[in-house]
């Protein structure tokens, strides 16, 4: 797992998994693909001038705020050239949100106005986060998640807004809270996971599938260019 010094900005790789430290980990919607810091990016002195690297910026602020030196941010942490590490990395995305202290989420087209009432905003209900494949089990598997508006200002955490989430997600409160109490035995059912997916956009078709392989506690080579080839194998009903 690489990570990303919060303070000097530069990555570390850490091979053996117990000696991974405490870390913080941003979930975000990518915008145009051009403005994200890439992790060859962050060896280029103009890095700072990249479109997206604020959301960068203001996640190590919190984290060193919040006693971590340490975060994972999925535009600069995977080296996306290696089809070996992106394949890896997508089977252990879910885990490493798991085990995070702490996950903030950026929400950038949600401003600080939504604060006077989250729960009739249709900038929050209705934020493209709620609206892509990969944030569904961003949504589900940390415990501790603090929401944050397009300039940083905190809206709430998971536990606070609850509620809220399972109404907009259709995700029961448990298994918002709790995934690793509740989920087992069959439940949820495949059919009842693939409904909360049902309407989330992915970029590729194939990440339709592999976004969910977490929730799913499957394994498996990525195989692009082939859409479709491992979806009906979650075909089942309740």
């Amino acid at each position: 797992m690489r990570l990303l010094n919060a303070t000097t900005r530069q990555l570390e790789e850490f091979v053996v998994e117990e000696k991974i430290p405490p870390y913080a980990i941003l979930s975000h919607t990518w915008g145009k693909a051009a403005d994200e810091v890439k992790l060859q990016d962050l060896s280029d002195s103009k890095v700072k001038e990249k479109p997206r690297y604020q959301k960068i910026d203001y996640c190590c602020k919190q984290a060193l705020q919040d006693g971590y030196q340490w975060v994972w941010i999925d535009t600069c942490c995977i080296d996306k050239t290696s089809t070996a590490e992106l394949s890896e990395a997508i089977n252990s995305m879910f885990r490493w949100y798991q085990r995070s202290y702490v996950c903030y989420v950026y929400l950038a087209d949600v401003s600080d106005a939504a604060l006077d009432d989250l729960e009739n905003s249709l900038e929050f209900t209705k934020s493209r986060w709620f609206t892509r494949g990969w944030t569904l089990q961003e949504l589900i598997a940390p415990e501790d998640m603090v929401f944050f508006s397009s300039t940083w200002r905190s809206l709430g955490t998971k536990k606070e807004l609850v509620s809220l989430l399972s109404s907009i997600t259709r995700v029961w409160v448990p298994y918002l809270l709790d995934w690793t109490r509740y989920s087992g035995d069959g439940n949820p059912c495949i059919a009842q996971i693939m409904s909360w997916a049902a309407e989330r956009k992915t970029t590729r078709v194939e990440d339709k599938t592999y976004c969910l392989l977490g929730l799913f506690d499957i394994n498996m080579p990525l195989l692009y260019g082939r859409a479709g080839s491992h979806s009906s194998g979650y075909r089942k009903s309740c």
